[in-house]
């Protein structure tokens, strides 16, 4: 597991992002189990509804981008779907929610290899839709001895959206646990989960850390959601120059190495500190 691209700021809303790019809303409008979704075992509880939110930490439910088929109409094209999931991806075979590894990232280098995502990576790809993420750059030791850690924001310079490379997993409690909530918080129904693919980061997002989630661009979003054959394997190399050149990195509050805090103001800019104003 990769420790970056453990936060990231949101300011939109299921039924926004739904009409933004004509997909299925399957959060706003579930309020019991999604009727749709095209794999009855993937029913389930929907989890406390992502929305608007300036400090996205792992085990957060966010929204999700996926392209499924209809359960009603299988031989359809599949169809954009925004759905809730758990940030933090559960394996198919994990015992218990929470016992392992919190997988929030996933390395795009070795993604094909691990076994916890293995499976996922065939035919559960996914988009986590963002504003941007936090990163915090390490500088010198500070009076405690350690390191300073520095946050900054990165988000486009156009001020649109982003929209990164994740997978997902469909966990079930065993039938043992049924009795009570199988980890899953949903009365032992199945969790949708979700991780966050990294790459090595590319032009001065270099300068604030050696990893960055990986972007995917409008026009690699057919192949990389593609249910019914695996993504091209290119699609898992790190950002173009010009992806990430077009990214705006600015310097922000400390407010946000606290996840409780939470507003508009830990996305203003504020200044550089003196030894890293020449930075960028």
């Amino acid at each position: 597991m990769d420790t970056m691209c453990g936060r990231f700021a949101v300011t939109t809303d299921p039924a926004r992002l739904a009409a933004e790019l004509d997909a299925v809303d399957e959060v706003s409008t579930v309020t019991g189990s999604t009727d749709d979704v095209e794999d009855p075992a993937e029913r389930k509880e929907a989890p406390r509804t992502p929305g608007v939110n300036y400090n996205v930490a792992p085990t957060s439910s966010v929204m999700t981008v996926v392209a499924r088929h209809s359960h009603d109409h299988p031989d359809d094209d599949p169809a954009l779907r925004i759905r809730a999931m758990r940030w933090g991806l559960v394996p198919a075979w994990s015992k218990e929610i929470g016992k392992g590894p919190l997988l929030f990232n996933a390395r795009a280098e070795t993604v094909t290899e691990k076994s916890a995502f293995r499976a996922s990576v065939k035919s559960r790809r996914c988009l986590v839709p963002m504003d941007g993420w936090y990163e915090w750059r390490k500088g010198g030791a500070g009076a405690d001895g350690k390191p300073t850690k520095t946050p900054y924001f990165m988000s486009p310079q156009d001020g649109s959206r982003v929209f990164m490379a994740g997978l997902w997993s469909v966990w079930r409690p065993r039938a043992a646990d049924n009795g009570g909530d199988g980890g899953s918080g949903q009365n032992g129904a199945p969790v949708l989960s979700c991780t966050i693919i990294t790459a090595d980061a590319v032009g001065d997002l270099r300068g604030i850390h050696d990893r960055m989630p990986l972007i995917m661009p409008f026009e690699t979003w057919t192949e990389w959601l593609d249910p019914d054959h695996p993504a091209p394997t290119e699609l898992l190399g790190p950002p173009a120059p010009d992806v990430a050149a077009a990214i705006d990195i600015r310097e922000v509050s400390t407010l946000v190495n606290k996840v409780a805090n939470n507003s508009p103001d830990l996305l203003a800019p504020v200044e550089p500190h003196p030894e890293q104003g020449t930075l960028l």
